[in-house]
């Protein structure tokens, strides 16, 4: 017995000094997550992409890599003319860029301390046509720019953040106004919009779980250990994932991270609502907390193991995706819900058992008493909602299907073709402004050019085809050098040619971030593989367009396997075909109610410009994985129920001991995802919207009014080809 008790008592300190290093270590990685991000979009293309490919072929015909930073000018007025000394003021400040000392920089770490350290090389002022604006195109060393200073900051960054410092100070009382944008610009206001997801977004996740948890438990101590467990689970998670994307396994990004820790707070509350409540109702029924626990941990394992393993499997449905982004996503969130399930088991039960005998104190001041009652079923409003579900079942379970179908119909009307990058952020930022006023007095598309590489003997043919497209300025054989007044190639040079083959740079109307851009560069590909089949198209736009064609057919792949996996496990839990294949039906009705619904507020009350096609595909393979949740933890209870006094009366009797603490959990959820609507980002408004919309649905009527009544309607068959054997 006492040697018993020893092994226990040194398991228990083992267990505890782990959770201990994990907060210790895992705290540090939290915080160190950004410094292992990639938001490159192509970084995430597969190898297989036309874009990709060409990018590849690209190497051959340049130096180095280069990232475009681009400083725009224009008078205070609008539509003015510049002042006479503009060009010079203008070109004295470019010529002391290059020495601007870069923040955060240690030069002893091997940090570049200058601007001109990076610059591939010197600034160059270009007027526009119109007399209206100046543009100073910076060239940076693109892989200088994606390294991280001593202040774990990106030098790209740390170069915009210097260069618009400067130009506030250099252009200060000369009536002339600037912006920092084009793709270096873009990357650094990206980087900060997703700097707020370790500060800003734990804290509103984790202080709007901690009131709701405050008006649930309506004591002071619960709340906080459920809070406390959420934090480690996350810096268990933030563990591993630092350090799988540090060497290079994972593909993290700023969406994935703010994801990562939405569901890991989300998940562990939600397994910690359902553990305590069934602890509490087994502390009416025992006197010893240990036993009460013991009793508690062994009811939840099966259901919360089957939550957590339909969430896993659906996320790790995103590993059959063409882009690294999404494969990412799966493993990373997988991660995340693991830990959620470890600390939920392990140290969420050493907290609440702290107090030893008087660990009821935890409750205070609503103590659970020993009550064998067993006619206890929970609080009233649940046992009356039950019954009215079962004296009207058909009409209950008919009537929220017609609701949930009216808002189904709006489906089709979801914009999810891509959007452009000015469209991705929600405030006003610096390089969207700029690339207005870029696009206003300067060709857009001559920035970023879309470039076609072919055999040499074709280029003629090929020009041609490209010249031929509806929004194209010019097409010309690349010579090694471009201008930005006009169309690039126009000097009387020799063409670059490597192994018989030549670069073509295709000048668009639009600029590469714009959605007409985009469609330009479609047109293109189609007009000159007419007369090339083995030319290759790349450039930004044609990277994005191959992101977007990847994305759609990753909804048509991926979204038939997930529900094709979460329907066999909850045909292995519920021991049931029928029960499984109603349950998805009406999951999947109410992903289909929630995005019809999310179409209606984005396209006529917020007015969004449309929605990548990963918004929808996340939104399903969340809302699919963890809205079944709410009916597995219904279904689990009912048929436990239902073993001992039948299926109807299993179905009231597990609403109404549930219908509190599912409710509960639900809304956490929901509240935790909405939560991401504060990065200021369109992709995680939209998301944020759909999935916490979504959950309510899925909590507040699949859960409690469509599957109880179905259920109760259909009786004891609902478990064909089971048998409830009383």
């Amino acid at each position: 017995m006492l040697r018993n008790a020893v092994v226990r008592g040194l398991g228990i300190l083992v267990l505890v000094a782990a959770w201990l290093a994990v907060g210790a270590f895992g705290g540090m990685s939290q915080g160190q997550l950004s410094q292992v991000q990639t938001n490159d979009s192509a970084a995430f293309l597969p190898s297989s992409a036309e874009s990709t490919r060409a990018a590849k072929e690209a190497e051959a015909f340049t130096e180095g890599e280069a990232l475009p930073v681009l400083v725009v000018i224009t008078s205070d007025e609008a539509d003015a003319a510049l002042p006479a000394d503009a060009m010079a003021t203008v070109g004295a400040a470019a010529e002391q860029w290059p020495a601007l000392d870069l923040p955060g920089a240690d030069p002893a770490e091997g940090d570049p301390a200058t601007l001109g350290e990076v610059l591939t090389a010197d600034p160059v002022v270009v007027p526009s046509e119109d007399g209206e604006a100046l543009l100073v195109p910076l060239s940076l060393d693109a892989e200088q720019a994606d390294s991280i200073l001593a202040n774990d900051e990106r030098v790209t960054g740390a170069v915009v953040e210097v260069l618009r410092e400067a130009l506030a100070e250099d252009l200060g009382g000369t009536q002339l106004s600037s912006w920092v944008t084009g793709p270096g610009g873009y990357v650094a206001d990206l980087v900060t919009a997703f700097g707020g997801i370790d500060g800003v977004l734990l804290l509103v996740a984790l202080g709007a779980v901690l009131v709701i948890l405050v008006l649930v438990y309506r004591s002071p101590f619960l709340p906080f250990l459920v809070i406390i467990n959420a934090v480690f689970a996350l810096c268990a998670a933030a563990l591993v994932v630092y350090h799988l994307a540090d060497a290079g396994v994972l593909a993290l990004n700023g969406q994935a991270q703010g994801i990562l820790s939405i569901l890991v707070v989300g998940a562990s509350v939600d397994y910690a609502l359902l553990i305590v409540a069934r602890y509490r109702e087994e502390l009416r029924l025992v006197e010893s907390p240990a036993a009460a626990m013991r009793t508690a941990l062994r009811a939840s394992l099966e259901p919360i193991s089957a939550s957590a393993g339909t969430v896993i499997a659906g996320l790790l449905c995103l590993l059959l995706s063409d882009l690294a982004s999404n494969r990412s996503l799966g493993p990373v969130g997988a991660i995340g819900i693991v830990a959620a399930y470890l600390a939920s088991f392990s140290l969420l039960p050493l907290m609440l058992l702290m107090l030893g005998k008087r660990s009821r104190a935890l409750f205070w001041p609503r103590k659970p008493v020993v009550d064998t009652d067993p006619t206890h079923t929970g609080h009233g409003v649940w046992t009356k909602l039950a019954g009215w579900v079962g004296r009207r079942d058909r009409r209950v379970w008919i009537g929220t299907t017609v609701v949930l179908l009216i808002a189904a119909a709006f489906l089709p009307t979801f914009q999810a073709q891509g959007t452009s990058q000015a469209d991705v952020f929600r405030t006003q930022v610096d390089s969207v402004d700029g690339e207005d006023v870029l696009a206003a007095h300067f060709p857009a598309g001559v920035v970023q050019p879309s470039t076609v590489f072919v055999d040499a003997d074709e280029s003629d043919a090929v020009i041609e085809a490209a010249q031929g497209v509806d929004g194209v300025l010019s097409a010309a054989v690349y010579t090694g050098s471009s201008s930005f007044g006009g169309a690039p190639g126009q000097e009387e040079v020799e063409p670059v040619v490597v192994d018989g083959r030549v670069r073509i740079d295709v000048t668009t109307e639009a600029g590469a971030d714009t959605t007409a851009g985009v469609d330009a560069v479609e047109r293109v590909r189609a007009a000159v593989h007419e007369v090339a089949d083995d030319a290759l198209v790349g450039g930004a736009a044609a990277e994005t367009l191959d992101a977007q064609d990847a994305g759609t057919r990753d909804l048509q792949v991926i979204v038939p396997v997930v529900l094709v996996v979460i329907l066999l496990i909850l045909m292995l839990l519920l021991r049931s075909v029928l029960a499984a294949v109603l349950l998805m039906l009406a999951n999947v009705l109410s992903f289909a109610a929630a995005l019809g619904v999310a179409a209606l507020v984005f396209n006529h009350v917020l007015d969004y410009p449309g929605a990548d096609p990963a918004v929808p595909l996340y939104a399903f393979t969340f809302l699919i994985a963890l809205g079944v949740d709410y009916s597995i933890f219904l279904m689990t209870r009912v048929r436990e129920e239902s073993l001992k006094i039948g299926t109807r009366e299993g179905v009231r009797h597990g609403l109404a001991v549930t219908g509190g603490v599912i409710t509960s959990a639900g809304v956490v959820l929901a509240v935790t995802f909405a939560a991401l609507g504060v990065i200021p980002l369109l992709f995680l408004a939209q998301l944020a919207f759909i999935v916490a919309f979504g959950v309510l649905v899925d909590t507040l009527v699949v859960r409690s009014l469509l599957v109880p009544a179905l259920v109760h309607d259909i009786g004891d068959k609902v478990w064909w080809p089971s048998k409830i054997a009383r």
